[in-house]
């Protein structure tokens, strides 16, 4: 079976963990952690980044610096993961869910601004496989209504738009480093904080709402409970797992990118034929390959199609169920307009194989069963 994800691993990863457990120093805020912390401002420009405990508690964070309160109202596309959502509800607001565009699955940034109430507080963009949602106009429309952008970056590690990468661009971005992603330490995600005046906020809420970080500065002579917050540290044990991938990044985006490439060369006959889309990349926009997905007439034939790989040992899976179809969508939000694209390309979208060290005579493979059912 040529399985839809594989976790990455090597001997690094173990030399990182022990070196932690021979420090002494388990719990967060270690060598490794502020190491990746590191990494993660250098190669995307933010002012602050933070680890944390997953890229929902991220968006958490987020929420509880903007000081999202009940009655407020939070812009987003409905074809995302609940997290993206339930960082808000669990405040207390009311998402308010748009269209996406069907070219890239993408928020439709001309669709934001008539969703606009006096009740808006904030635009949560999500860019959804690393391809950058038209962010200009979105913090235009942020900029004229005074709003607060939070980018949903949870598959943007190593992209970018217009040159800046994504998670750096709003108020607030924020990352993932689940398995599934591009770069994993288990369970993970990082806040990007590019704005200046919520970088001592951020620490004070990621400690559990004390000022612990200051106190490990020597700014002051103990820590206290200064405000709200929570546990969003991870082990220092994640941050050891996950740092050896950051140093060779790059060669791990560009093993995905040719794995990408292959698949879109492969299966462009088909695209020409008009049996399926492929995936599509703005000019602006430098994707990090972090997933491969096709499009195709329908949701039966995306039914059969996954059958038909499983058949030949082959683990394809589709994406998202529309947040505003779900029970609790519905119970905490509303879609504003048309659902013109949403539950239609959500229905269509196949997700295949991806992940760091695919061999190419594996997306052979899997290229020439799909050829084949379309025979």
């Amino acid at each position: 079976m040529i399985p839809f994800n594989k976790s990455f691993f090597w001997n690094k990863q173990v030399d990182y963990i022990k070196e932690a457990i021979d420090d002494n120093k388990l719990s967060g805020d270690g060598i490794f952690t502020k190491r990746c912390d590191a990494w993660i401002e250098e190669n995307t420009g933010t002012e602050k980044a933070l680890l944390t405990t997953s890229c929902s508690t991220a968006l958490e964070m987020a929420a509880l610096l903007l000081d999202i309160r009940p009655g407020d109202e939070v812009i987003m596309p409905s074809y995302t993961f609940v997290s993206t959502a339930n960082a808000f509800v669990m405040r207390g607001a009311e998402i308010v869910f748009v269209d996406i565009r069907p070219d890239t699955q993408n928020i439709d940034e001309k669709l934001i601004e008539d969703a606009i109430t006096d009740k808006t507080k904030a635009i949560v963009p999500v860019h959804y496989a690393g391809v950058g949602c038209e962010m200009d106009e979105i913090l235009r429309i942020a900029d004229a209504h005074n709003l607060s952008v939070v980018e949903d970056a949870a598959q943007g590690v190593m992209a970018s738009y217009k040159g800046r990468a994504l998670g750096s661009i709003g108020d607030f971005g924020c990352f993932s480093f689940h398995e599934t992603k591009n770069y994993s330490m288990g369970e993970g995600g990082a806040i990007l904080i590019n704005n200046p005046d919520y970088v001592e906020m951020a620490e004070i809420v990621r400690e559990k709402g004390t000022d612990r970080s200051r106190f490990l500065r020597g700014q002051v002579d103990k820590y206290s409970w200064v405000e709200k917050g929570s546990s969003y540290l991870p082990s220092e044990l994640n941050a050891a797992y996950l740092m050896p991938q950051l140093e060779i990044a790059e060669e791990i985006n560009e093993n995905r990118l040719a794995s990408w490439k292959l698949y879109y060369e492969l299966l462009e006959p088909l695209k020409d034929r008009e049996l399926i889309e492929l995936p599509y990349i703005p000019g602006e926009c430098k994707h990090n390959a972090h997933m491969f997905y096709i499009k195709v007439k329908d949701i039966e034939e995306r039914t059969k199609l996954i059958a038909h790989l499983k058949e030949n040992e082959i683990s394809a899976v589709f994406h998202y169920v529309p947040l505003h179809s779900s029970k609790a969508g519905q119970k905490y939000g509303r879609f504003h307009g048309e659902d013109k694209y949403t539950t239609k390309e959500s229905e269509r979208l196949l997700r295949l194989p991806m992940f760091y060290a695919l061999k190419g005579e594996e997306v052979e493979k899997i290229a020439k069963t799909i050829i084949g059912f379309y025979k």
